[in-house]
């Protein structure tokens, strides 16, 4: 007979978007309680110890959350004293909505000035700091695109995205899929961001991707088509032998 699966397993299945929706709830948490520990952190959320460390280590790594270092709360206890948390500048701007709508406000204003020739400009310019941060973790994974998909989803995970490579069944290609993106309610407005971005991250695979749907446009998660073998060129077609009518 088979096991059933318990409720709280299934509940607790771990998808990039309910990844990202719980990773904004640590983020706001630790704005309103910190400095607080992961202990203290999975008893509020009703989660595993395990399952907070994961998504504070993504925080930590994407500069949203840093490690206290003043005198922790609470009554002193024997051992090493576990880490607390707070929120950096960087988390507080996620949090904020102003801060979105002061980036559509900008950009609108440098479109009525500059026209769209600026916003490509602005757009382009956004992911090539992108692109410098993660062009040589990519190219450490080495000629592989496939594994070199994974590595830049794995960068872009460590700057917030909430990535993930997949290979595509029956399909010489890999996806990948963004479940958070930090310009999206921007980039609702402003699509140049998008594409940008796409367009980055041909030049970092060294390869041709193609952007399937975007969290800007509708989508559950950004997805990213990337080909892993280069498509094989048309065969020449030869002149007929001999004079022709």
């Amino acid at each position: 007979m088979s096991a059933t699966l318990p409720v709280a397993a299934v509940s607790t299945a771990a998808t990039p978007e309910s990844d990202a929706g719980t990773r904004e709830r640590v983020l706001r948490l630790v704005a309103a309680q910190g400095p607080v520990s992961a202990t203290e952190l999975a008893a509020r959320l009703d989660l595993t110890t395990t399952g907070i460390r994961r998504h504070l280590a993504v925080l930590e790594s994407g500069d949203q959350i840093a490690v206290h270092d003043g005198v922790g709360l609470g009554p002193a206890r024997r051992g090493r004293p576990a880490r607390r948390y707070v929120v950096t500048s960087r988390g507080q701007a996620a949090l904020s909505h102003r801060y979105s709508e002061l980036a559509a406000q900008a950009l609108r204003f440098l479109a009525e000035t500059g026209g769209p020739a600026a916003v490509e400009s602005f757009a382009e310019q956004r992911v090539r700091d992108l692109e410098q941060r993660l062009v040589a973790v990519v190219d450490a994974a080495g000629e592989d695109v496939t594994a070199r998909a994974r590595s830049l989803a794995d960068g872009l995970t460590a700057d917030g995205y909430a990535a993930s490579a997949r290979p595509v069944p029956g399909a010489r290609a890999v996806q990948l899929c963004q479940g958070h993106c930090p310009v999206q309610d921007v980039a609702h407005e402003f699509p140049q961001l998008c594409e940008a971005e796409a367009r980055a991250f041909s030049r970092i695979l060294g390869v041709h991707v193609q952007r399937l749907a975007t969290l800007a446009g509708g989508g559950h998660v950004c997805t990213t088509n990337i080909p892993t073998t280069a498509p094989t060129p048309a065969a020449p077609v030869l002149a007929p032998e001999g004079p022709t009518a």
